[in-house]
């Protein structure tokens, strides 16, 4: 079986996304507060995945997963990490099926997590 070669995913920061999407950094920090993408904090500063972004906006159904990975008791450093793992259920990893199409399969990963 190969090894798992899943590159680290590239971080981008506030001034990145402003640059990136034609934002304020006061509206990237609102797409961030209403869940349309999550943050981590790295050595102290704010950073997203870039897998979660798709065409220079958040990925469509990345809110919606969130919103149930919060409602499951997740910090968004948990969500975050759990959408960048490979996943058993999905076999792949939760960001990658999200990209694919699969929302409806990503969501039924969720529904268990709370329990």
């Amino acid at each position: 079986m190969p090894e798992n070669t899943t590159p680290e995913p590239a971080l981008l920061t506030i001034p990145d996304l402003v640059d990136r999407f034609g934002l304020t950094p006061g509206k990237i920090h609102r797409l961030i507060e209403d869940r349309h993408l999550a943050a981590i904090r790295v050595d102290g500063v704010l950073q997203v995945p870039s897998e979660f972004i798709q065409d220079d906006h958040p990925l469509p159904p990345l809110r919606g997963t969130l919103l149930a990975l919060m409602d499951a008791g997740f910090s968004s450093d948990e969500a975050t990490a759990w959408l960048l793992a490979e996943n058993d259920e999905l076999g792949e990893r939760p960001v990658d099926a999200l990209h694919a199409g699969r929302k409806s399969a990503v969501r039924r990963a969720t529904q268990g997590l709370a329990f």
